[in-house]
């Protein structure tokens, strides 16, 4: 089984301890049971496409080695060097900096997955 580590407010994260043991379970009734609600209420946040690369990959259950040699498309890579380029020079807007801000979360939960399945794959 997999594990997921999500950074949540403390105030959800509150809200959320009294069914902390059912979050899989209802986590998984929300997206089999009603998936075009779902699909519609993740398409409507303002989430880049990477971030909807990623989960996708995901969600596809991908084994340690197809995790090892993900790779965003070349697209996502040029997006992130366009915005550390106007963070570097200081015409990042809020909205910008914000994308980026989800591209570094992303690109820690990547290297975090990497570094676990090639622990995985090297204990085989």
């Amino acid at each position: 089984m997999a594990q997921l580590t999500i950074q949540v407010p403390d105030e959800l994260a509150n809200r959320l301890e009294p069914i902390l043991h059912r979050l899989p379970e209802l986590l998984a009734q929300l997206l089999e049971t009603n998936t075009s609600t779902t699909s519609a209420l993740i398409n409507s946040l303002d989430t880049p496409a990477t971030y909807m690369e990623v989960l996708d990959f995901l969600i596809q259950q991908p084994t340690p080695e197809e995790i090892a040699k993900f790779k965003v498309l070349s697209q996502a890579q040029t997006q992130l060097e366009n915005l550390l380029e106007k963070n570097r020079l200081g015409t990042i807007t809020q909205t910008e900096n914000n994308e980026l801000d989800i591209y570094e979360q992303l690109d820690q939960l990547m290297t975090l997955l990497k570094a676990r399945a090639y622990s995985v794959i090297n204990d085989q």
